[in-house]
C-alpha cells in the first residue's frame, strides 16, 4: 500500500480517507491500484458492513494524478484497467461517500459509483474533464445524468462549472447535506442504519443490473431473482423482523 489511503474499522464500518492532501488527494497509479484492492478486499471480509470513503480536508478528491501519467502511454494499457468506479459499482457492501470538500472529474466518478454520497456543507462538485482536453473513463457520462438528468449532467461536462452542496441536494446528485464537523458521524449514523442482511447485497445488486435494462426487462430480472431465492422461512422472517424494530429504537 502507498500510505496514502488510510483505513480503519470501528464496528463493522470500514473507512477509508484519500490522505494525499499536498495533492489534493489525487489519485496517482499506485494509489488507484491500492484503493481497487482495499474495495475488493473489504467486499469479501463478512466482518464489514458498510464502506465509508472520505478525504483528508480540504478535498476529497480530484481523481487523476495527471502529473503521473506518461505522455506516451495508450490509455487503454492502465486508464481503463484500473478503475475504481468499476470496482465500486461490483461491489455488493454499500458504500457511503462522505464528501469534505471538492469533489472533482475521477473523484466525481468515484462518488456517483457509490450507494449514496452525504456531503458536508463545503462540499462542491464539478466534471472538468472537458477543461482539460481529456475524456471520462470511470462511468460518468453514464452516471451522472441518472442522476440529475442528461441537459443538467451535459451543462456541468462542457462548462466544467462547480455546483454546491446545496445545489448537489436540490438536483439529486447527493442524499443529505450536513455541517462539516459533523459529516463523518452522519455517515456512521447512516451506515449503522443499513439492514444488516444478506438481502442487501442482492438489492443492489438488482438495482445494478436495472441501470443497463428498460423497465420490462428490470421487472423480470427483479421477479426471476425473486422467485428463485431460498424458499420463506417465517421465523427467520420474524427474528429478522424484531431486529430491525430493536436497531429503529436505538436510532
Amino acid at each position: 500500500m502507498t500510505g496514502h489511503l488510510l483505513v480503519d474499522d470501528d464496528d463493522g464500518i470500514r473507512t477509508i480517507t484519500f490522505n494525499r492532501p499536498d495533492a489534493k488527494n489525487a489519485m496517482n497509479v499506485a494509489m488507484r491500484r491500492d484503493l481497487c484492492d482495499l474495495l475488493d478486499a473489504a467486499d469479501r471480509d463478512p466482518s464489514v458492513t458498510a464502506l465509508i470513503l472520505t478525504g483528508t480536508d480540504p478535498v476529497f478528491t480530484a481523481g487523476v494524478d495527471f502529473k503521473d501519467v506518461d505522455p506516451a502511454f495508450d490509455p487503454r494499457a492502465r486508464q481503463f484497467a484500473i478503475n475504481p468506479g468499476r470496482a465500486l459499482r461490483a461491489m455488493r457492501t454499500p458504500v457511503l461517500c462522505a464528501v469534505n470538500g471538492a469533489c472533482v472529474s475521477g473523484g466525481l466518478e468515484v462518488a456517483l459509483s457509490a450507494t449514496f454520497i452525504v456531503a458536508s456543507e463545503r462540499a462542491r462538485f464539478a466534471d472538468t474533464h472537458a477543461r482539460l482536453n481529456v475524456v471520462p473513463a470511470w462511468g460518468l457520462t453514464a452516471l451522472l445524468p441518472r442522476a440529475i438528468g442528461l441537459r443538467k449532467a451535459r451543462e456541468m461536462s462542457v462548462t466544467g462549472n462547480f455546483v454546491d452542496a446545496t445545489e448537489a441536494l436540490r438536483i439529486g446528485l447527493v442524499n443529505h447535506v450536513v455541517p462539516h464537523e459533523s459529516l463523518l458521524a452522519f455517515t456512521a449514523s447512516l451506515a449503522r442504519q443499513i439492514a444488516a442482511t444478506p438481502a442487501v447485497g442482492e438489492v443492489l445488486a438488482l438495482y445494478e443490473q436495472g441501470t443497463d435494462l428498460g423497465l420490462n426487462s428490470a421487472l423480470a430480472v427483479e421477479t426471476t431473482h425473486a422467485a428463485n431465492r431460498p424458499r420463506f422461512d417465517p421465523a427467520a422472517f420474524e427474528a429478522a423482523g424484531r431486529a430491525a424494530a430493536a436497531r429503529q429504537r436505538t436510532t
